[in-house]
């Protein structure tokens, strides 16, 4: 039997509590754990906010963020002899963007490469050097993996490529031993707290729900930058009684444990990871049929969960009801523990395996894009 190869996770940096570095993090400790040799390559900052297996070896290129734009050479590099001096045989690229840097530093190498993309086809975040990276990615990497059968879809229609695959994201912890016991009148949000994910449209529909249901609080979780424009909402709507707006954390479960109900309100996602999280947890889920991930996710418990996106009366009103008919509530609980347990991390890092053993993916650009019409 052939030996396992040596794998390289490529990211930005470990240190920022954020979903494609959690993931990150998730997917090296379970191979780890399986026998492979794992090093995770920190383009900045070798300090992580997650924890790693004794076995993950993390390294980083430079002790702060540099600019790119003056330091890419060095950087391409840098990446080069680290490949060398570890004879990593697969490296993971932990972003698309990455692909930049690492085609012309794995050029001679025999370095096999993976993309691993975890924002949605539609966005670029502004970056519009992205959709090259990405064209660049699907011509030059052997996969690329996105988070979701309708990312995948797009990908192909755009790009007519035919080496994306789909593989979800990883519940990052194991399933609790016992679900939340819903018996307060508390609902959960949790994100960065950006355009993206929607809280102002969440307070709006915050409004109605606390004019039905006046003993019931939302919580909002996370730190960014509209921070204070959400704090001056939150006063402008008068609903400083039941809505906090509270730091992010390492640990959210007993944020969990301790809510009745989660609502996600994002305008986009790459996947909606807090989705799992809150479903283990045993939480009846509202959210917003945003691109991409919510459908996906939550599956037949979708039905009468989602809403449209912007949309703060449809999202107040899906609040409101999944309050008022409790059996409700608790049949999508149930289904959404049922559903959890697809993405635990053990079985994600199982789909992964089939990527990194493939020794005889042809190469050819033929063999990965199918001729545009």
């Amino acid at each position: 039997m052939s030996a396992k190869p040596t794998l390289c996770f490529l990211t930005g940096t470990l240190n920022a509590f954020a979903g494609a570095e959690r993931m990150t993090a998730v997917i090296a400790n379970e191979l780890a754990r399986r026998g492979y040799t794992v090093h995770i390559l920190s383009l900045w900052d070798a300090a992580s906010c997650f924890d790693l297996e004794p076995a993950v070896r993390h390294d980083a290129l430079f002790a702060q963020r540099p600019s790119f734009k003056t330091r890419y050479l060095s950087t391409v590099f840098g990446i080069r002899r680290y490949l060398k001096r570890h004879r990593i045989d697969v490296l993971i690229e932990v972003d698309t963007m990455l692909t930049l840097f690492t085609l012309p530093a794995c050029a001679g190498l025999g370095v096999r490469r993976i993309a691993w993309e975890h924002c949605n086809f539609d966005q670029d975040l502004g970056r519009h050097a992205r959709r090259a990276a990405r064209r660049l990615a699907v011509r030059t990497c052997e996969r690329v993996v996105v988070l979701t059968q309708r990312d995948r879809e797009k990908w192909e229609r755009a790009l007519g490529a035919r080496n994306v695959v789909a593989i979800p994201n990883a519940l990052p912890f194991a399933m609790p031993a016992k679900p939340a016991e819903r018996n307060s009148k508390l609902a959960l949000a949790v994100g960065r707290l950006t355009h993206a994910k929607g809280f102002d449209v969440l307070l709006h529909a915050w409004k109605m729900v606390a004019r039905e249901h006046p003993d019931w609080r939302l919580d909002i979780v996370g730190d960014g930058e509209l921070h204070d424009a959400l704090m001056n909402l939150r006063n402008e709507l008068d609903l400083s009684a039941s809505v906090r707006l509270l730091p992010a954390r390492r640990d959210l479960s007993e944020l969990y444990r301790g809510a009745s109900l989660f609502c996600l309100s994002s305008r986009y996602e790459g996947f909606g990871l807090v989705l799992v999280e809150a479903m283990a947890y045993g939480l009846p889920v509202v959210a917003t049929d945003c691109e991409t991930g919510p459908r996906e996710v939550l599956g037949a418990v979708a039905h009468g969960a989602l809403v449209p996106v912007d949309d703060a009366d449809a999202l107040g009103r899906a609040i409101c009801r999944t309050i008022a008919h409790p059996d409700m509530a608790a049949r999508m609980a149930q289904h959404g523990i049922e559903r959890a347990k697809n993405y635990e991390a053990d079985r994600i890092a199982t789909a992964w395996l089939p990527l990194l053993e493939r020794t005889e993916i042809a190469r050819a650009h033929q063999s990965r894009v199918k001729p545009r019409s």
